[in-house]
């Protein structure tokens, strides 16, 4: 997946598949408007995993079966999970704990920085979310660390500001 540079693509944290399956209107509104407009959907191997662990050891019944259904329908979705090399694995860990140690992320948000990373290494410049860690980093320090780390600047964005700005 790294290195092509398809245009048009939308990198996922593991929230929206998950309000897929809990069939949240704004969730498929999101879906539907950008595929429309050519977008692709991509998901970083951190937040595929985190569906497959909400999936086995969620808080509850309800829980699980979201994650599952929404591990189950990411193709039918046009999702596409990517995986990265394990040297650009150890790449994106480098990078989650300088966000850590530069207190722009707290120590257990590490798959947040993961996620981000893992998006950076597979040249997708945009991660939509609505995970409120992501949304607060302040954008000046995560593109210096990105800058710093000689990584493509990677911006996260809700799904709602993201329809707002298409219309």
């Amino acid at each position: 997946m790294a290195g092509t540079r398809e245009k048009k693509r939308l990198g996922l944290d593991a929230n929206l598949p998950f309000d897929l399956a809990a069939e949240k209107d704004s969730a498929f509104e999101f879906k539907e408007v950008f595929e429309s407009k050519g977008y692709t959907f991509h998901l970083p191997p951190t937040a595929a995993y985190e569906l497959w662990i909400i999936a086995a050891k969620g808080e509850n019944a309800r829980e699980r079966g979201l994650a599952s259904t929404a591990l189950k329908k990411l193709n039918g979705w046009g999702i596409k999970p990517f995986d990265l090399p394990s040297l650009q694995q150890s790449i994106a860990e480098q990078f989650a704990r300088r966000l850590i140690r530069g207190g722009l992320l707290p120590v257990e948000e590490m798959d947040d920085g993961l996620i981000l990373a893992e998006t950076s290494l597979a040249e997708i410049p945009l991660l939509v979310t609505s995970d409120k860690h992501l949304l607060d980093i302040d954008e000046t320090a995560l593109r210096l660390a990105f800058n710093d780390a000689d990584l493509l600047p990677v911006s996260p964005v809700h799904p709602r500001r993201l329809l707002r700005a298409m219309r």
